[in-house]
């Protein structure tokens, strides 16, 4: 069975992980410094506004409190996604306004972003779905005109590329994750990423119960003030050193999956009752999931699985979950109903090698 995920972890990281181990400091240390300065260089920003935590779903959480999100207002969403973006909306007291997407992409549309603002929209929160860019300059303008963030759940782009820029580069807050199928993992962990330094120095206190480790007012490592609660969201050093070792992949582990990607687009152009999104040339995806839309779904998965190949919708929408009753859905979503009915991932990571690639497009064409 060729697996839809398949998590990526070197050799080599071994002996640089058994260093931090036995080092005697394998909480916060000198490793998360190096490992956020690494993802600085990496993304082309500041490492003034890098903030590692523990998990991807910590960094949306600690953006919207940045974003001063609280009970009474809303935040406009997409329910094409993983509830580990939608969840912390609920958890911070505000209620979701579900806009729709592009039918095609799975990506939230910034025309349904334009229609859904209220008085009460304290930010946006949009999802790069499959690695694949959002409409970020149209999305970024209509949040400016009303002077809204937009937080992007980067969870599956890291590597995407927008308008020739890294995404992490365009709005007030970014938020990747480095779980354990993600294309580098830390085993788990994140990333938030701020435009505003400001930003990134009060959330490199909350996420450790709201202290300033960096600034010591003595001598004496315990006389410090805290003058809001925080969390413990913090990255430790061991997470770090893994992290540190799988950004040396990062390159290879992006190239095979658009080698995978460009394989799939070239094969199967033409293939009756399937449609490869269209990917405009201002934008590049990772390639993080390899998605189609199909007919017949259900019989195109077990055709798949008879030919031992996985396939999933990896996520479902998140209006049908019951801890999301309360959000708001002014009119109907007809993106979301067409995307959800039809669309399918198929592998498309470094464990797929060009063979098996053609082995996948050759039984989807056979068997369809």
């Amino acid at each position: 069975m060729i697996p839809l995920f398949k998590p990526f972890m070197p050799e080599t990281v071994l002996e640089p992980l058994a260093k931090t181990l036995l080092s005697g400091w394998i909480g916060e240390g000198p490793r998360v410094r190096e490992f956020e300065a690494a993802l600085a260089q990496r993304l082309g920003v500041a490492v003034e506004q890098i903030v590692t935590v523990n998990s991807g779903t910590s960094s949306l959480q600690l953006a919207l409190r940045l974003a001063n999100v609280g009970p009474g207002d809303e935040v406009i969403s997409t329910a094409m996604t993983c509830a580990a973006t939608n969840e912390p909306i609920v958890l911070a007291g505000a209620r979701i306004r579900w806009a729709d997407i592009d039918p095609l992409t799975g990506n939230i549309s910034a025309s349904s972003i334009a229609g859904a603002i209220t008085g009460k929209t304290k930010a946006i929160m949009i999802v790069h779905w499959g690695g694949y860019p959002c409409d970020l300059q149209a999305i970024n303008e209509i949040a400016a005109a009303h002077g809204i963030p937009v937080i992007e759940d980067a969870a599956h782009a890291l590597g995407s590329e927008y308008h020739g820029s890294l995404i992490g580069t365009h709005s007030a807050f970014a938020c990747f994750s480095f779980q354990a199928i993600k294309t580098i993992t830390t085993v788990d962990g994140g990333l938030l990423v701020c435009r505003n330094t400001e930003d990134a120095e009060r959330g490199r206190r909350l996420r450790w119960f709201g202290i300033d480790r960096n600034a010591r007012k003595s001598e004496v490592f315990w006389e410090y003030d805290i003058d809001e609660a925080g969390y413990k969201f913090h990255m430790n050093d061991v997470t770090a050193t893994i992290g540190l070792e799988q950004l040396k992949y990062l390159d290879d582990l992006l190239a095979f999956q658009r080698r995978n990607a460009a394989i799939y687009y070239a094969e199967l152009q033409n293939v009756p009752g399937l449609t490869l999104p269209p990917h405009r040339d201002d934008r590049l995806s990772s390639y993080w999931l390899m998605t189609m839309l199909v007919d017949e779904r259900d019989r195109f998965v077990k055709m798949l699985k008879a030919s031992g190949i996985a396939s999933s919708v990896v996520h479902i929408r998140n209006d049908r979950y019951a801890v999301f009753k309360d959000a708001i859905q002014a009119g109907s979503l007809p993106g979301l109903d067409a995307f959800t009915e039809r669309m399918i991932c198929i592998p498309v990571g470094y464990w797929v090698t060009p063979d098996d690639a053609l082995r996948i497009a050759t039984a989807i064409k056979q068997g369809w």
